[in-house]
């Protein structure tokens, strides 16, 4: 059975070195999305310098840190064990403030996971 594999980096200085652990852990792709969290939000929310009524659009678009939210698709419980171990060399115990945060979730189908990059489109 494949699972998601999901991870959500809080330091983006870091996401170069995990990218090249999860490679080597056995990952064959991952997506890569910004990313912040509702804490991040709703303090910058609390700041004496915002206008009195900003808007969320306003609040995301500010040039605040954001997070970096992986995914990719794995195949096995060896790859998932691989990828949380190489997690941790980069990042730190992920029991520890300021790491982020990974889960696993069952996937009960996948279309179009194994494509061959090299060949060309129709």
């Amino acid at each position: 059975m494949s699972h998601l594999i999901i991870f959500v980096l809080d330091d983006v200085s870091l996401l170069e070195d995990l990218l090249a652990a999860w490679e080597k852990a056995g990952t064959t792709g991952v997506t890569l999305l910004e990313s912040t969290g509702m804490h991040r939000v709703l303090m910058r929310a609390s700041r004496d310098d915002l206008p009195l009524m900003p808007s969320l659009r306003a609040l995301l678009s500010s040039r605040e840190e954001h997070h970096r939210t992986l995914f990719t698709v794995v195949e096995n419980e060896e790859t998932i064990e691989a990828v949380i171990r190489a997690t941790e060399q980069v990042v730190g115990d992920l029991s520890g403030p300021g790491t982020g945060i990974l889960f696993v979730l069952p996937v009960s189908r996948t279309v179009g996971l194994h494509k061959d990059h090299h060949k060309p489109r129709r």
